[in-house]
């Protein structure tokens, strides 16, 4: 009987083992058969760029024009500065004088001010217009970090520490960023609501955030984002 349990048993293991391998041969040809048709498949034909995503939102506001913002998408960023510094330069200005007069203020009140980074609007103009994130070795990767004790409400955003243009995080909110730089001034609460030097702006319309904030919490696994709050 004892002898009978223990062919019985070894038979089943032999049998289990021949089922796991056949299995596991199996994995293996549909494996290789997947890989024979990504392989053979066929990436022949034009393509052509459609879109940058660099910094989202750009290219929405400081391009006038449908067929600018088409060029923009398809020109490779080498050339981008080039071609459309000076656009986004004079469409700046104009967003800025657009805002004086609808507020019965001149051109000059409501001029573009030099902003956090202390880039003019030619120098500024020229780093939004090339579509690309870049790469700072030796400094935090951010989209904009004004500073230990500054927001991005608005609030104390002259603090020498602040860096930007460095490149892109998850937690970076880029179209207020972008909002802070355009339009916040040397402090980055200029068009923000805020009256910082009795100057009587206070009245100027927000224009440094979309009112929006995140609403995903980052996560350090793929993809990145957790779900919305």
């Amino acid at each position: 009987m004892k002898l009978s349990n223990i062919v019985y048993a070894f038979s089943y293991a032999a049998a289990l083992t021949l089922f796991v391998s056949c299995n596991n041969d199996d994995d293996i040809v549909t494996m290789m058969e997947e890989e024979m048709e990504i392989a053979e498949m066929d990436f022949s034909g034009t393509y052509a760029q459609a879109d940058h995503m660099g910094r989202p939102g750009i290219n929405t506001v400081l391009n006038g024009d449908d067929a600018s913002k088409d060029l923009h998408n398809i020109t490779i960023p080498s050339e981008m500065a080039a071609n459309f510094q000076a656009g986004f330069e004079a469409r700046l200005e104009g967003l800025h004088d657009a805002y004086a007069v609808a507020l019965g203020f001149t051109a000059a009140d409501v001029d573009y001010e030099n902003n956090i980074l202390g880039l003019d609007a030619a120098t500024l103009t020229g780093y939004l217009a090339a579509d690309v994130l870049e790469v700072a070795p030796n400094n935090v990767t951010t989209y904009f970090l004004p500073g230990e004790d500054a927001d991005m409400d608005g609030n104390v955003l002259n603090d020498p520490a602040v860096i930007g243009l460095t490149g892109r995080t998850i937690q970076d909110d880029v179209i207020d960023v972008s909002l802070i730089l355009l339009f916040g001034g040397a402090e980055g609460i200029r068009f923000s609501g805020q009256d910082t030097d009795g100057d009587g702006m206070a009245d100027l319309p927000r224009l440094t955030s979309d009112g929006v904030s995140i609403t995903a919490n980052p996560t350090t696994t793929f993809p990145y984002l957790g779900n919305p709050e």
